[in-house]
C-alpha cells in the first residue's frame, strides 16, 4: 500500500515544522509550504535530507497547486504571535481568508481530509471560565487583535461551510497557548520572551499586575493531539492545550528559577484587548481522542530552555 500524502501550509513555522517531523516520522510522504514571512527554513533542517519530504516555497492566498494524490491537508499557515499579527495584519486576514479558502479548496479537490489549526483567540476575552468549544467568545473585531482573533474565526466559518455545502472532510483543532524548540526570542509570546530575556540577564516584561492566566502546552503533547484529531471523523472545534493555569507572575519565577537569572522583573501597562484569563475545557478531547497532555510545565520548560541555550552557544 503506498504511502500517505500530506500537505502542510505554514510547515517552517513553530508547530508546523514539529508537525512535519512527526509526520515524515510515520511514514507520510509530507509535502510543505510555507511563504516565510515569518517561518524559518531552518527550523526544517532536521528533514533535509528525507526523500519523503519536500519543501515549496509558496504563498497560500493564491492558488495551489499540488499535482498527484493528497491523504491530507494540514492548514497551519497563519501570523500566530503578537509582533508579526500587529505588523502584518493585512497578511494575517489573507492567510485566515484566502489562504484558508485554497486549502480547503485543494482538500475538496483532492479529496482529501482537512484539518484547520485554530486557535483559543477565537474565544477573545472570555467571560466563561474555562473554555468550553460551545462558548462563542468575546471579540473585539475592530480592535488591533481583530486581524488574528476574526481571521480564526472565518477560517471556522469556511471550513463549516465547505463541510455542510461540499460535504468536506474537515476537522477544527482550537490551539491554547503552546511552547517548546524553535520559537522566536522575539515573536511577542510570553514562554520565548521571558527564557530570552533571564538567559540575557535582562528584565522580564510584566504586563499589567501579571495576574492574568495563561495555559502552557508543550509541543509534543500538542503535536500528539494534532494526530489524533486527523484520525476522527469528528468535524466540531476541539480545544487542543493544557488545562493547568498559571498566572503571568508565576511563570516568570519558575523561568527565573529554572534559568538561575538574576534578572529583575519590570512592568509595563496591558496591551489592548489582553484576555485575562485562558484555560482548555479539554472534556471533548479526552472524550473523542483519548487525549491529555502529559508533560508537566517545569519539565517543558527545562527542554525549552537547554534548546535556547544551544543556540547562544
Amino acid at each position: 500500500m503506498p504511502k500517505k500524502t500530506a500537505v502542510i501550509t505554514g510547515a517552517a513555522g513553530f508547530i508546523g515544522s514539529h508537525l512535519s517531523q512527526r509526520l515524515v516520522g510515520e511514514g507520510f510522504y509530507v509535502i510543505a509550504l510555507d511563504n516565510l514571512i515569518t517561518g524559518h527554513i531552518e527550523n526544517l533542517s532536521c528533514l533535509r535530507n528525507e526523500k519523503r519530504f519536500t519543501f515549496t516555497k509558496h504563498d497560500v492566498t493564491k492558488f495551489i497547486d499540488i499535482k498527484g494524490r493528497v491523504d491530507c491537508v494540514l492548514h497551519f499557515a497563519s501570523l500566530a504571535s503578537p509582533e508579526d499579527y500587529l505588523k502584518f495584519p493585512i497578511q494575517t486576514l489573507k492567510a485566515g481568508s484566502l489562504g484558508t479558502h485554497n486549502a480547503l479548496g485543494l482538500a475538496l479537490a483532492k479529496k482529501a481530509k482537512f484539518l484547520l489549526a485554530s486557535t483559543s483567540e477565537v474565544y477573545g476575552d472570555p467571560k466563561e471560565h474555562p473554555q468550553k468549544e460551545s462558548y462563542w467568545g468575546h471579540v473585539n473585531p475592530i480592535g488591533v487583535r481583530g486581524c488574528y482573533d476574526e481571521s480564526k474565526r472565518f477560517s471556522e466559518a469556511i471550513s463549516m461551510a465547505y463541510r455542510r455545502i461540499h460535504k468536506a472532510d474537515t476537522r477544527i483543532a482550537r490551539i491554547f497557548n503552546t511552547y517548546g524548540p524553535r520559537m522566536c526570542c522575539d515573536d511577542g509570546r510570553v514562554v520565548p520572551n521571558f527564557i530570552c530575556q533571564a538567559l540575557d540577564n535582562r528584565p522580564l516584561t510584566v504586563y499589567g499586575k501579571g495576574a492574568q492566566t495563561r495555559s502552557f502546552c508543550y509541543i509534543d503533547d500538542l503535536v500528539e493531539g494534532m494526530v489524533r484529531l486527523l484520525n476522527v471523523n469528528f468535524y466540531e472545534p476541539v480545544n487542543l492545550g493544557n488545562p493547568g493555569e498559571f498566572t503571568i507572575l508565576e511563570l516568570a519565577s519558575l523561568v527565573l528559577k529554572l534559568t538561575g537569572s538574576k534578572s529583575k522583573i519590570v512592568r509595563k501597562p496591558l496591551p489592548q484587548d489582553d484576555p485575562r484569563q485562558r484555560r482548555p475545557d479539554i472534556t471533548r478531547a479526552k472524550r473523542l481522542l483519548k487525549w491529555q497532555p502529559k508533560i508537566k510545565l517545569e519539565d517543558g520548560l527545562h527542554r525549552t530552555i537547554a534548546w535556547f541555550e544551544s543556540r547562544k552557544s
